[in-house]
């Protein structure tokens, strides 16, 4: 098994893979460090979804509050909670890779 050099930006590349647009440019300037390479692969699945649900949610949203506006209430304050925890699942991410593991978020990570 080949061992690739450890690239001097590690912790700033790893850091920048999990915010959201920013995992393109690990993507495009790390490409001989694999592990790098599979951060920002990873943290571009994690932004990709989180986008399509924060889609999907905007769709049930508009229809619910249309009938219902207490719901729809409801349903918005319940939205500052989704983004405290992806907000934890990236900090997570982040601190797992710069401590050299992986945070594998289950269908996610293989897709990636």
């Amino acid at each position: 098994m080949t061992q690739f050099p450890e690239s001097p930006n590690r912790g700033v590349m790893i850091v920048l893979a999990y915010l959201w647009p920013f995992a393109l440019i690990p993507l495009i300037v790390e490409k001989d460090d694999p592990e790098i390479q599979w951060h920002a692969r990873n943290g571009l699945a994690l932004a990709i979804a989180e986008v399509l649900l924060l889609f999907v949610y905007l769709v049930i949203m508009s229809l619910v509050s249309v009938a219902a506006l207490g719901l729809g209430f409801v349903l918005g304050f319940l939205l500052v909670f989704a983004w405290i925890g992806i907000l934890g699942l990236h900090l997570v991410a982040i601190l797992k890779g710069i401590g050299g593991g992986r945070l594998v978020i289950p269908g996610l990570s293989r897709t990636a």
